[in-house]
């Protein structure tokens, strides 16, 4: 096996990628293996899986198109083993029908916003610099994060804060939203942001980062769809996986890793009836995982690149096919 090429954008580290090029191995080694770059992203990722395993074929999702255009020119020394698709990715079993592909060898997601998102001003992902409030993955479609503070009622704007952003003050910001929105339509971040921290009591500041973390995270979500793809995503991977194929997962928050580890267990778990003699084969688990609990970066890892830091990897192989 050859070292995966280095980035070709240097502000651009993948993600605990010697893990997961190793997690996927084993599945990867055999002529004709197909892998699923499912968020393409800048494609550090496909990059390294492309040069890592040269007789594997790459097909790869983004919602994002300048995440695809930007990732073409980076995989086009592969030429046809690379083959890029605008999608999202919970669109897996449709795009692997339209190239006629039944079942594939490997699956890689590294779920959240791209390294490019983050750092294209213009998307308003980042709450550390002033930016239209935008945060759609692909700027074609849907309502932004600036509709959504300005239209939702606020018992919709609360439960959005509570249930993606975790956020225990949801109620204080939302009723400072509502009065200023009223006031005046919110456009930018850095006017959301300097209300959150006008909202929060001052203990509240004085821990866990940027106060305008959770609201941020919130609001991408529901623009995205984010937990509701996510929930139709893995399962479909799963599903796409032939036997002795493997899934690897980075998700970034708490909320996308337990929907993750609940796939991925339901999967590794017997379905027999309790008190069964012998399990039958129908009933027996089709994944083995990979990860006991989910494996954290390094310490070097995070010095390298500091967006690795609430990294989560799981994974886990298909070991039988349904029978039922």
């Amino acid at each position: 096996m050859s070292d995966p090429s280095p980035p070709a954008q240097p502000r651009h580290v993948p993600v605990m990628l010697r893990r997961c090029l190793d997690m996927l191995a084993p599945a990867l080694a055999e002529p004709g293996a197909v892998v699923v770059d499912a968020t393409l992203g800048l494609g550090g990722h496909s990059e390294a899986l492309l040069g890592t395993f040269p007789s594997a074929r790459l097909i790869a999702i983004d919602r994002d198109p300048e995440a695809l255009k930007l990732s073409a020119e980076r995989l086009a020394p592969f030429g046809e083993r690379a083959t890029l698709v605008h999608a999202v990715y919970d669109e897996l079993p449709e795009v692997l029908q339209s190239l006629e592909v039944p079942r594939v060898q490997g699956v890689l997601f590294d779920l959240g916003v791209s390294s490019m998102q983050l750092d294209e001003a213009g998307r308003g992902f980042a709450y550390a610099q002033d930016a239209p409030l935008d945060m759609r993955m692909d700027q074609s479609t849907g309502i932004s994060a600036a509709e959504v503070l300005n239209t939702y009622p606020p018992g919709e704007l609360v439960r959005i804060l509570r249930a993606y952003g975790e956020e225990k003050f949801a109620r204080k910001i939302v009723d400072a939203v509502v009065r200023e929105r009223d006031r005046e339509p919110f456009t930018t971040s850095a006017r959301l942001v300097e209300l959150i921290r006008d909202a929060l009591p001052q203990a509240a500041k004085r821990t866990g980062g940027n106060p305008a973390k959770r609201t941020f995270q919130a609001l991408r979500i529901e623009v995205n769809g984010e937990l509701s793809v996510l929930e139709r995503a893995i399962p479909a991977a799963v599903g796409a996986l032939a036997v002795g194929g493997r899934i690897a997962v980075l998700s970034y928050q708490s909320l996308e890793d337990r929907l993750v580890k609940q796939v991925l267990a339901a999967g590794a778990a017997t379905t027999a009836p309790p008190g069964l003699p012998v399990v039958p084969e129908q009933y027996q688990p089709r994944l083995r995982l990979l990860t006991r609990g989910a494996e954290l970066p390094t310490e070097d890892e995070i010095s390298e690149n500091r967006r690795a830091a609430p990294a989560r990897l799981r994974g886990a192989e298909r070991i039988r096919e349904d029978t039922r």
